[in-house]
């Protein structure tokens, strides 16, 4: 759809009483989020084999006023200064001229929250009229010891998780891991493995993933190698008994589509606008599946992710980490039931901030 469309299609939707949705003010506040205890000794661990020191996430929400009354929620997916400084540079537009943004980041959350409100109508469906109404979310374990992981999996499987995302890395076993978890989980829960290119070679890729494939319960893996090593890539096609799948932002997708070397792409650019739609409308007609992870770290960013994943039919999994998180910080629960999370109905986002939550662990 482009730009002129969707204004259109705003325009057919939008309520009679004619909403303005020139942005007035903003409020901007950071809250500081820490690991869940279930996982945090472990999950500090694995980051520190990996030379990453942080024990929470720092995350900067936003709240957009309009002329109308109307109020948009969102996590700005940038620096607290930066956000401000393109908040400050909102003020006096309207909401509906910036839907497609992709510089705006998280902020354009808020803004799609708004303009989905002054239509009356869900986000995914804003985005697309004959939007599904509910989207595959994707449990999510880093690298945990065995027995941590097959209690993680055993937890999101009793949650209603039928999909799981682990990390792999070189101070734990996977077939191990594959091993505790798939004793714990019942047989339609679907496990793919990210190696983050750990795995580095085709021989150990090919090693690898023939041991997995004993498990009936995976089905694919994630990053096996560096994604610069396309040659690798191709010594690969037709070698392995899961489907292989890799981060495709800013690759040469034409290349790798022509060639057939992927079955499924990851995206995880903080590029929300008219990227995510293109690159959904890209898949859709190459018929390989989008795994998303944009919006993976706080409730709201998840459920603007959802209604992507609805709206778009290119997107097949939706993946997010506020499981592992001491707190979404949504008043509603993101609840998932036989493997299926339901949009929200109301219109924009459909959901709320948990205001108490943000007051515990607000910190700006």
């Amino acid at each position: 759809m482009t730009r002129r469309q969707f204004i259109a299609s705003l325009a057919a939707a939008a309520p009679t009483r004619g909403a303005d949705l020139r942005i007035t003010r903003f409020e901007l506040f950071t809250a500081r989020v820490p690991f869940s205890a279930r996982v945090r000794e472990a999950w500090i661990r694995s980051w520190t084999h990996q030379k990453r020191d942080q024990t929470d996430y720092v995350l900067n929400f936003v709240r957009l006023h309009t002329a109308s009354g109307l109020t948009g929620i969102g996590e700005t997916k940038i620096p607290r200064p930066q956000a401000e400084a393109r908040l400050k540079a909102l003020v006096g537009r309207t909401a509906a001229d910036l839907l497609r943004d992709d510089d705006l980041r998280g902020i354009l959350i808020a803004v799609s929250d708004l303009v989905a409100k002054a239509s009356g109508k869900p986000l995914a469906r804003l985005l697309n009229p004959d939007a599904k109404s509910k989207i595959i979310p994707t449990w999510w374990s880093q690298c945990f010891p065995p027995d941590l992981m097959a209690s993680e999996a055993k937890l999101g499987a009793s949650l209603g998780y039928r999909v799981h995302k682990v990390k792999a890395r070189p101070w734990e076993d996977p077939v191990a891991q594959a091993a505790a978890i798939c004793a714990v989980v019942p047989k339609d829960m679907k496990i793919w493995v990210d190696a983050n290119e750990t795995w580095q070679t085709v021989e150990k890729t090919v090693e690898v993933t023939r041991k997995l494939a004993a498990f009936s319960n995976y089905f694919a893996i994630e990053s096996p190698i560096s994604r610069k090593d396309i040659d690798g890539y191709r010594k690969l096609k037709g070698r392995l008994p899961l489907k292989i799948s890799e981060h495709v932002d800013n690759l040469d997708l034409d290349l790798w589509t022509r060639e057939g070397l992927l079955d499924a792409w990851v995206s995880g650019a903080p590029r929300l606008g008219a990227y995510v739609s293109g690159l959904a409308a890209r898949a859709a007609a190459a018929k390989i599946p989008i795994w998303i992870e944009h919006s993976i770290d706080n409730g709201i960013a998840q459920v603007f992710q959802a209604h992507q994943a609805a709206a778009y039919r290119g997107i097949e999994y939706a993946i997010a980490i506020t499981h592992v998180l001491e707190d979404d910080l949504m008043a509603e629960p993101f609840a998932v039931r036989e493997g299926f999370y339901s949009i929200p109905s109301a219109p924009g986002l459909g959901v709320s901030l948990d205001e108490a939550a943000i007051d515990r662990y607000r910190i700006a």
